[in-house]
């Protein structure tokens, strides 16, 4: 689970919403595009990363999130929870939630440095508002991992809401392991808790 989790964030940081001056173009250029635009920073930064990890932090922030509709997964990832949340509860998972993912495996983001990206022909018919954008890791000494991204279209232009490693969802697996939680916990003791994780990731 944890390495799913880990190209999970692979796949969210080299995500499709990240790019783009042309909004409504081609998902897949997007994906390409916005891959070699991130691998490109790692690289040339680097021995800087390597040093300070946490500068990894402020890339994401700056490439990632303002295009990444973590509203949409949030909403799914609590499914009818979210409906029965109160607005403040909402917020409050939504931010916790977003920076569970950003700082827990942001530096792992290192370890893909070197490895190459190949992304198979796109099925799309002429006007979707959702596709699925495939793209296969090439990892040395291992086997390609299949990462596939499901977008839609919308005014913003095409943004990822889900992400399928080896043709496991990761919105589905956060929202057994959430759900379970709130059933026996309730939703404000997950926030807190996810809350506290960060607190603790941010002092190291």
């Amino acid at each position: 689970m944890k390495r799913a989790l880990l190209l999970f964030l692979l796949a969210l940081f080299l995500s499709p919403g990240m790019a783009a001056e042309d909004k409504s173009g081609d998902p897949q250029a997007l994906v390409r595009d916005t891959s070699e635009r991130m691998l490109s920073v790692l690289r040339a930064q680097r021995e800087q990363l390597e040093k300070h990890p946490e500068r990894i932090y402020d890339l994401v922030n700056e490439i990632v999130i303002p295009h990444f509709d973590f509203s949409r997964i949030s909403r799914w990832v609590l499914g009818k929870y979210w409906r029965q949340a109160t607005p403040e509860q909402r917020r409050r998972f939504e931010n916790e939630f977003r920076t569970l993912l950003v700082k827990t495996y942001a530096t792992s983001l290192l370890e893909f440095i070197d490895d190459q990206f190949r992304y198979p022909p796109v099925r799309m018919k002429p006007g979707a508002k959702r596709v699925t954008v495939r793209t296969d890791v090439i990892r040395q000494g291992a086997q390609p991992v299949r990462i596939e991204y499901r977008l839609f279209r919308g005014r913003d232009g095409w943004k990822a809401y889900d992400v399928l490693v080896e043709g496991v969802s990761l919105v589905a697996n956060y929202r057994s392991s959430f759900a379970e939680e709130i059933r026996k916990s309730g939703l404000d003791a997950l926030i807190a808790r996810l809350a506290e994780h960060n607190r603790k990731a941010s002092a190291h």
